[in-house]
């Protein structure tokens, strides 16, 4: 007379085989968020960058630029013209820049040209844009025929003087903190050869 023992014993162990072997095959489903999508020729969109501080202050202020170049080319006549070329040539000036500096770090570009420091080029860039706006609106605000194009092209400036403010105040603390990490590097190294040196010294035997 046959019982059912060992058929489940049998079944008990293989299912125990089988939940071990999926613990650890290697082909696991996995739940961390991509946050890079490649595009072409190895070129990557780094979507963590669009939705840094960085990111999302770049984007604001590649619209206001565009929104107030556009705002002062609607102008058809002006007399004086010296405060409209200004902002015109600062808002378009803006616009490219940043709007370059935009696609390459969102497209990790500035990783494969390692010998330019991007983080002082960002510095630079929003620290002159921040003047040359505040100076340019500032001169279209008392220098205009308020029209309705210069009006809006003189509210659009201030607010992304605003913006560049306070990405100049962002940048320059990442820079500092940048600093600061590469002055402790380096004195970290120093400290280990130093270090290294010295036990090298006190290993060698007397020659005396």
């Amino acid at each position: 007379m046959r019982t059912t023992e060992e058929p489940e014993g049998f079944d008990g162990e293989a299912s125990n085989t089988s939940m071990i072997s999926g613990a650890s095959s290697p082909y696991q489903p996995t739940t961390e968020p991509v946050h890079a999508r490649t595009l072409w020729g190895g070129v990557r969109c780094d979507g963590k960058y669009l939705k840094s501080h960085f990111g999302i202050l770049k984007v604001v202020e590649v619209i206001l630029s565009l929104i107030g170049f556009v705002c002062i080319e609607t102008i058809m006549m002006c007399s004086p013209c010296g405060g409209v070329y200004f902002f015109e040539f600062v808002s378009c000036s803006a616009f490219v820049v940043t709007g370059v500096l935009l696609v390459i770090f969102s497209l990790n570009l500035h990783t494969k040209v390692a010998h330019v420091n991007w983080s002082l080029t960002d510095l630079v860039n929003t620290a002159a844009s921040t003047f040359f706006f505040l100076l340019s609106s500032l001169v279209l605000a008392f220098i205009n025929h308020k029209t309705a194009a210069e009006i809006a092209a003189v509210i659009f400036g201030f607010l992304v003087t605003g913006v560049y403010a306070v990405n100049t105040f962002l940048a320059v603390r990442r820079w500092r903190l940048a600093g600061g990490r590469q002055g402790s590097g380096q004195a970290s190294e120093y400290t280990r050869a130093r270090t290294a040196s010295r036990g090298e010294v006190e290993a060698r035997p007397d020659l005396a």
